[in-house]
């Protein structure tokens, strides 16, 4: 227990870090730039704690789940500068709330230190060193991931089978008269590292095994690595009665849970996974596809959502590679750090490797072009940008700020939208959590 809740305390303190740190990274191009910051926040609702420096106060609030800074003149003024003018009906009442707010929140004699005021380039840049905040820090802890803990590697061979048996063979044991495995009769052992088979490079296991199966009979060259020496070999499968596997390498049930078989390649050897530590040229790449990772989690959210409330209101289990809120984040980090069965160094890979990702599914979830997201700003001040640019272009008079007001609407229900989401995943993680043991 104790080892549980400290893995969810780095992890809730890491998170916190986090997002300080991203909200540094739009605090201080904006006081660069001269706009008037009042305040900078970890954390919604009621103030939990706060100090005033300069003009602007810093606090902690009591929901940690985000935070903001505030910054005078986020939107310009209506036309003609009226921003009292009554409003009729709920939509643009929440437009014209926002520009009088806005607009209330210029102080006498800083006009000129408005948010909206700002260059087009300069706005972008405030509105991206959050995002660019935990870009940074994904980088840096994935580069102590790679370079010092080392990534596991799942293409080494932990187990060589003596003979082959059938998947559907009552025993497991090898006993005289049965046919050796080719495995054990190329040469391979326990330990080896496989680099290529037949020419084409493994990463992975399920990259050998998919080869393996759809190639029995047929002589396969295996290069593999062993005490760090490059050792060729060729294996020839043996077509044997194997358990049917999905495109994700799991076994394949029937309706009664009685495991599927097929007739496919076989060679008789197991996975282990080894952790390696990668050269420094490496991190990129990891960080890449992890961003890569977290844009197909977000383009094909809905699908993701619906089958979360399916596995939360139903009998199915949750993905482990699909969207969990913090409250599961919390608890996968909390059963990482507790789990017994790993070494010392995987657990305090494996929080490191959460605290990497959470970075940079901020990164890649705040640059989601919509309101009230950061990305919704850097696509308005864009925009502006075009109109403008095509407006000097042709000589036209120039159009003015970009007046995102108006989008008070859509930004009502996109925060909404976030809300249920959020709503559904802490239920989901609490009555059905990610299982990773």
């Amino acid at each position: 227990m104790l080892a549980f809740v400290i893995g969810v305390l780095i992890v809730v303190v890491g998170l916190a870090l986090s997002i300080g740190l991203h909200e540094i990274g739009h605090l201080v191009p904006a006081k660069l730039f001269n706009v008037k910051v009042v305040q900078y926040m970890i954390g919604f609702g009621p103030t939990v704690w706060s100090r005033k420096k300069g003009e602007t106060e810093y606090g902690i609030k009591a929901i940690p789940l985000g935070g903001y800074i505030s910054m005078i003149g986020m939107f310009p003024p209506g036309k003609d500068g009226e921003t009292k003018a009554a409003s009729t009906g709920f939509f643009r009442g929440l437009v014209q709330d926002a520009r009088d707010s806005s607009t209330d929140s210029i102080t006498p004699g800083d006009e000129d230190r408005a948010f909206y005021k700002l260059a087009v380039w300069k706005r972008i840049i405030v509105m991206l060193g959050g995002p660019f905040m935990n870009l940074v820090l994904g980088v840096l802890l994935f580069g102590v991931l790679v370079t010092g803990f080392g990534i596991p590697r799942d293409n080494f061979v932990g187990s060589v089978s003596e003979c082959a048996l059938p998947a559907s063979s009552a025993r497991d044991t090898c006993e005289p008269g049965d046919p050796q495995a080719p495995g054990s009769l190329a040469g391979l052992k326990p330990g080896d590292r496989i680099l290529s088979i037949d020419g084409t490079p493994i990463t992975s296991w399920n990259d050998s095994t998919q080869i393996i199966r759809d190639h029995p009979g047929d002589p396969l060259a295996f290069v593999v690595e062993r005490d760090g020496t490059s050792v060729d070999l060729t294996v020839t499968p043996m077509l044997s009665e194997r358990p049917a596997l999905d495109e994700n390498g799991r076994v394949v049930t029937d309706a009664s849970g009685k495991e599927l078989t097929v007739e496919a390649g076989f060679v008789g050897i197991g996975p282990a996974a080894v952790r390696v530590q990668g050269p420094i040229t490496e991190v990129l790449p990891t960080v890449g596809q992890q961003i890569q990772g977290v844009a197909g989690v977000i383009l094909n959210l809905p699908q993701r959502m619906i089958d979360t409330a399916n596995a939360a209101f139903g009998p199915g289990e949750r993905d482990p590679n699909g969207p969990m809120s913090v409250v599961g984040v919390g608890r996968v980090a909390g059963e990482v750090a507790a789990a017994e069965q790993l070494e010392f160094v995987d657990r305090a890979a494996g929080i490191v490797g959460i605290l990497a990702s959470l970075n940079i599914a901020l990164f890649v979830f705040n640059l989601i072009p919509l309101l009230p997201l950061d990305g919704g700003h850097i696509a308005g001040a864009l925009w502006e940008g075009i109109r403008r640019g095509w407006a000097k272009l042709f000589k036209r008079p120039d159009p003015g700020p970009v007046d995102l007001a108006k989008l008070m609407p859509l930004t009502l229900g996109v925060a909404i939208l976030l809300g249920a989401m959020s709503a559904l995943l802490i239920y989901a993680d609490i009555v059905k959590p990610v299982a990773l043991f």
